[in-house]
């Protein structure tokens, strides 16, 4: 059965280059770009100012329009979009044009609108306007949001149009997006393939060229496992940049210190915008304004976390692009990059469980996942929950059920007091301006349902949520079975603007995001 989607007949909106013409009139910014593949220089869309190509000069809403037909075309397949706005996008499109045609000049709207007319997708957890926020719970079918979460809010005052909301795993915390509200959804390079979790509708929404940029969350890797097995760009900010508010569930007591939201995105260069809008006042604790000089970067790379018997090896293809990696650094910037080997991170998935269920500075307990999955009703019991499972009368997934089981890790206090000397010896090794170069995962993207059988290989991404430190999922092409590949690029806590440089370096060497299927 064929299971690659195809784009020659269909046409492909984000794959057209998107640069700020030299002496153009101003334009939506996701107007600049060519509406068919092939009709542009590489197939690109990007946000940012880049160097003059010739630009076909568009309507905002017919960049929306192009969009929305995307959407309808591959959607059927990926089951990416759970909700859409379309009628209301179309209608926002309208605005920015009678802006445009009426409104003040060029850097005035720049300015004040960075991202004018730029279509989004919202990962479901969030609350946008008058879309469902159920975080795939049946019990919350029924909730509309009345509001719009603080960046939502933030990326539509800076003039992005959101399309819609994109699927995501039950409550968030299982990394193949799947749930009995909406379905399951499928990875655009293989549609027998999950497309991570828990922002997995974002990843395969973008990788499907459905979207420009994705609203995602991430406390145990949720924005950087759907961007590597997608291939696109996904960064964690480094943790209390951007604020969580206003979205389903929330984080609180400890964890509010490992949740973190981002930005997702099939060009580098357009996290930092991105980025710059999300954080809003926050990023002054970036430093995003200072030139990097990537020849004086300290690079430092681990192939794996020294071997946990909870997770898989890592896969030699993603050990060979590692390498590859390391090799083009040395060669092309000069730069001797350190092998390293850091004992505790064979810990990871321990460090972060015990983390996770530790007791803030106050006392307070975390939240228990028995109350999230009740949410404000009678708590869910495992034992009672996995027997109405094997009968079919279940309203959740196995892996919530799963979720619901008390670890009871022995030595929790060893643990976290384990996971605050790694975050020490991190910040010691990284300094100001050092990067790690580290798995995104193990594997490349699994079948469906097989990561039931590989339950804690997220530990790869989720340990440096605990830690508080930035990591840039970063796209190094295609493997061998056409699956994308890639690499998490790791820095010191606001030491954001090295992960993304470095990011942006390693797109123009290793091609970034693949348009999936054949052209």
């Amino acid at each position: 059965m064929e299971t690659k989607l195809h784009w020659a007949t269909v046409g492909c909106p984000g794959c057209i280059p998107l640069s700020r013409t030299s002496g153009a009139p101003l334009l939506p910014r996701a107007s600049r770009y060519h509406p068919r593949p092939g009709q542009g220089e590489r197939g690109s869309l990007r946000l940012t100012a880049g160097p003059a190509v010739p630009c076909t000069q568009v309507t905002c809403i017919e960049v929306v329009e192009a969009y929305v037909e995307r959407i309808k075309e591959v959607n059927p397949l990926i089951n990416a979009v759970v909700k859409d706005r379309f009628e209301e996008a179309l209608q926002e499109a309208r605005q920015v044009d009678k802006l445009l045609s009426e409104g003040p000049g060029d850097d005035c709207l720049e300015e004040k609108f960075p991202l004018l007319g730029v279509p989004i997708t919202v990962k479901e957890a969030f609350s946008l306007y008058g879309m469902p926020n159920t975080s795939g719970l049946v019990n919350r079918r029924n909730v509309t949001a009345t509001s719009d979460a603080t960046v939502v809010s933030r990326l539509k005052q800076a003039g992005a149009i959101p399309l819609g909301v994109t699927n995501c795993s039950e409550l968030c915390m299982w990394y193949e997006s799947s749930n009995r509200v909406y379905g399951r959804t499928n990875n655009p390079y293989d549609l027998q393939r999950i497309v991570g979790g828990s922002s997995g509708g974002e990843g395969s929404v973008l990788a499907a060229a459905c979207s420009v940029i994705g609203v995602g969350s991430d406390i145990g890797g949720s924005i950087r496992m759907p961007a590597f097995f997608n291939g696109v760009f996904g960064h964690k900010p480094t943790t209390g940049v951007v604020p969580n508010d206003g979205q389903f569930p929330n984080a609180v007591g400890v964890r509010s210190s490992f949740l973190c939201t981002g930005p997702m995105c099939r060009y580098a260069e357009d996290l930092e915008l991105v980025l710059r809008v999300m954080a809003g006042p926050g990023v002054s604790k970036l430093k995003l304004n200072e030139k990097v000089s990537l020849e004086k970067i300290k690079f430092h790379c681990m192939d794996h976390d020294g071997g946990s018997i909870f997770v898989s090896p890592v896969a030699k293809e993603i050990l060979q692009a590692q390498k590859k990696v390391v090799e083009h650094l040395e060669s092309d910037l000069g730069v001797q990059v350190q092998r390293v080997a850091i004992h505790k991170m064979k810990y990871s998935f321990q460090i972060w469980s015990a983390m996770m269920s530790s007791k803030d500075s106050e006392g307070q307990e975390a939240q228990r996942f028995t109350d999230l999955l009740g949410d404000h009703g009678k708590p869910v019991w495992p034992l009672w929950e996995l027997m109405k499972w094997l009968v079919g009368m279940s309203s959740h997934t196995l892996p919530a059920i799963g979720n619901l089981v008390n670890l009871n890790l022995s030595g929790k206090a060893k643990l976290v007091s384990m996971g605050k000397s790694l975050q020490e010896e991190m910040e010691a090794l990284l300094g100001p301006d050092g990067v790690l170069l580290y798995p995104s995962h193990p594997t490349i993207a699994p079948k469906h349902h097989s990561p039931i059988c590989m339950p804690f290989n997220f530990a790869y991404t989720a340990i440096f949520n605990v830690l508080g430190l930035p990591v840039t999922q970063c796209p190094l092409g295609l493997g061998s079975e056409g699956l994308p590949l890639g690499i998490q690029l790791v820095a010191a806590a606001y030491n954001d603007h090295l992960t993304l440089a470095v990011a942006q370096y390693l797109e123009k060497a290793f091609g970034g995001w693949v348009l999936p299927g054949k052209v």
